[in-house]
C-alpha cells in the first residue's frame, strides 16, 4: 500500500539553533508549551487544532498574579519556541510519543538558564527515565502544585519533585487563561472540562496506569456554563473522559447550557442511551456531536479489557436513538485485541457505514507503560520495543495473537483510507436529503483536506475558515431544538428531520 503525502511541517519538529545566545532569563516569566509531535498520515490533520490543551491553559489558571505566563503549541507551525524574552521558568508537558522533543526543548532551555518543570502522564509513568531532563518534575495533578514551584524558584529551594493530589475539590481550581490562546489558530478555544474521572478502568486505557488516583468529581454547573459563556465562541468541546458518567448530573448541566444557544461535543460513552429522555436533554442543550469508544465489536474483547458496556449487538438500535436527535457519532475503535483477526478491518468499516457514523477514529492497540496491559504484554514476550515515538497507536509495537504486527498495520491503513474515501462518505450520508450538504462540507474539510491543513494551521486560518460551517450548524440546530421541544419526549418522528451538519 503507497505511503499517504504528509508534508515536512507535520513530520519533523521545527530545529532548535544550539547556537543563538539569549538574555538573561526574565524574573516571574514562565512559559508552558506543548511540544510538536508527528502526525499521523492516515488521519485528519485538522484534529490537531480543533481544541488547545486545557491542561496547560489550566496550569496558566494557577499562575500567581504577579507572574507573567505565555502559551506556546508547537503544532500551530509557528516556528522554533520562543526565547525573546526569556523565560525564567519553562514548563512543558510530556506524553510518551513526544518525549524525546519534550527532553529535547528541556535541554536547550536549561543551557541558557532557564528552570524546567516537566509535567504529564509520562513523568507519572517514567519518573526515572523523566528525571535527568528536568530541574523539577510535577507528579499528578499539575495545577495544584505550579503556584508552589513558582514560589520555590523565588526562593532560590527548588525541589526535584512535586507530586499534586486529584483528591482536592474539583471546583476550587481555577478557571483556564483561554485569553492567552491564539483564538484563529484553532477550530474553538473553548475546551471545557466538566467531570474529571470514569467509571470505566479499561485495561489498555492511561487512566488505568500505575499511581495514578483520580477519584470522579464534578464541578458546580455554573462554573462549567460560566466558563462558557464568557469564551464567548459559539461551539465548545467537553474533553471529559465520560460526561455521561452521572446522568443526573449531565443533565442538570443540559438544562444550564440550554438558554446559552450554543452547540457542544462531547465523549460519552454509549450507555448514555439507557434513557433516552437524557439524549433528548443533551440535543436540547444543543449537543451536535458525541465521541464514543465502541472500541470493538467482539463482546470478548471488551471483557477482556474490563471496559463495562452494552453489547454490541444493541450498538445499532443504541447510536439510532442519538441520531434520532440530531446528534452525530464519532465512534473509537481499537484494533488488534487479542480476539480480532485480519477479518476485524473490513468488519469494523462495514459496520461503522451500517451504522452511518459520521466520523470514526481508529487505534492500534497500544499498552502504554505502566497500565496493566503493558504488564500483560511484557510478561507475555509480546512487546517488540520501548520506542516511545512509535507508541501512538498508529503502529503495532507488540506482537498480536492472531496476526502479524506487518497486518495490523495495514488493516489500520486500510481502515483509514476506506472511511476516507468517497464512496463511504456517500454511504454514511444522512438520511434526511437536507442534511446532506452540510455533512459533506464537514466531511471533506476534516477528512479529505489533508493537502492543505498545514497551510490552513501556519497562516492561523482553522478558526475563520471553519466559523461559517460552525454558525450553520448551530443556526440549524436552534431550529431543530425548536421542533424536537415541540414534539412529545419519546416521539421518533423527529429523527429523520435533522441530523446536525457536527462538527
Amino acid at each position: 500500500m503507497k505511503s499517504p503525502w504528509i508534508p515536512r511541517a507535520l513530520r519533523l519538529a521545527p530545529a532548535l539553533d544550539w547556537g543563538l545566545r539569549t538574555g538573561p532569563p526574565r524574573a516571574r516569566y514562565a512559559l508552558l508549551i506543548n511540544p510538536f509531535y508527528p502526525k499521523d498520515p492516515h488521519a485528519s490533520f485538522g484534529k490537531h487544532v480543533l481544541t488547545p490543551s486545557l491542561a496547560l491553559t489550566s496550569i496558566a489558571g494557577a499562575t500567581p498574579p504577579d507572574w507573567e505566563v505565555k502559551y506556546w503549541d508547537e503544532n500551530l507551525l509557528q516556528g522554533g519556541p520562543p526565547s525573546e524574552p526569556f523565560p525564567q521558568v519553562v514548563g512543558i508537558t510530556v506524553h510518551l510519543t513526544f518525549a524525546d522533543r519534550a527532553y529535547e526543548l528541556a535541554r536547550w532551555y536549561r543551557e541558557r538558564g532557564a528552570r524546567v518543570v516537566l509535567g504529564g502522564l509520562h513523568v507519572l509513568s517514567c519518573p526515572d527515565e523523566v528525571a535527568p531532563h528536568a530541574d523539577a518534575m510535577a507528579i499528578g495533578d499539575g495545577v495544584a502544585v505550579w503556584p508552589e514551584i513558582l514560589r520555590d524558584v523565588e526562593a532560590g529551594a527548588l525541589r526535584p519533585v512535586y507530586r499534586g493530589s486529584y483528591r482536592r475539590p474539583y471546583r476550587d481550581e481555577p478557571a483556564p487563561r483561554r485569553d492567552l490562546l491564539p483564538r484563529r489558530g484553532f477550530l474553538t478555544t473553548t475546551s471545557l472540562i466538566a467531570t474529571r474521572g470514569c467509571h470505566n478502568r479499561c485495561g489498555f486505557c492511561y487512566l488505568s496506569t500505575d499511581g495514578l488516583t483520580m477519584p470522579y468529581q464534578v464541578r458546580d454547573v455554573e462554573q462549567v456554563v460560566e466558563e462558557f459563556r464568557r469564551d464567548g465562541q459559539p461551539y465548545g468541546v467537553f474533553i471529559d473522559n465520560n460526561l455521561g458518567s452521572r446522568p443526573e448530573y449531565l443533565r442538570t448541566l443540559c438544562r444550564a447550557l440550554r438558554p446559552l444557544e450554543v452547540i457542544w461535543s462531547a465523549a460519552v460513552t454509549i450507555d448514555v442511551t439507557n434513557d433516552p429522555s437524557l439524549v433528548r436533554e443533551m440535543a436540547l442543550a444543543g449537543c451536535t456531536g458525541v465521541f464514543v469508544g465502541f472500541e470493538s465489536l467482539t463482546g470478548d474483547n471488551l471483557v477482556e479489557a474490563s471496559k463495562k458496556t452494552p453489547s454490541p449487538a444493541d450498538y445499532l438500535r443504541r447510536v439510532a436513538i442519538l441520531h434520532d436527535h440530531g446528534i452525530q457519532v464519532n465512534g473509537s475503535f481499537v484494533l488488534g485485541f487479542d480476539h480480532d483477526r485480519t477479518d476485524v478491518f473490513e468488519r469494523t468499516v462495514r459496520w461503522i457505514e451500517a451504522a452511518r457514523l459520521e466520523c470514526a477514529t481508529f487505534h492500534i492497540l497500544t499498552p502504554y507503560p505502566g497500565t496493566p496491559l503493558f504488564r500483560q504484554m511484557e510478561a507475555q514476550g509480546r512487546l517488540l520495543h520501548r520506542d516511545w515515538r512509535l507508541y501512538d497507536t498508529a503502529h503495532a509495537v507488540f506482537r498480536p495473537r492472531h496476526m502479524a504486527p506487518e497486518e495490523l498495520e495495514a488493516g489500520y491503513a486500510w481502515c483509514y483510507e476506506t472511511l476516507f474515501s468517497h464512496r463511504s462518505i456517500w454511504r454514511r450520508r444522512p438520511a434526511d436529503l437536507r442534511a446532506v450538504p452540510a455533512y459533506l462540507a464537514m466531511s471533506y474539510l476534516y477528512k479529505k483536506s489533508n493537502r492543505v491543513w498545514h497551510r490552513l494551521i501556519r497562516h492561523r486560518l482553522t478558526g475563520p475558515v471553519w466559523r461559517p460551517l460552525v454558525e450553520l450548524t448551530r443556526r440549524r440546530h436552534l431550529r431543530f431544538r425548536r421542533r424536537l421541544a415541540a414534539s412529545s419526549p419519546g416521539t421518533p418522528a423527529m429523527a429523520a428531520t435533522v441530523v446536525s451538519a457536527g462538527v
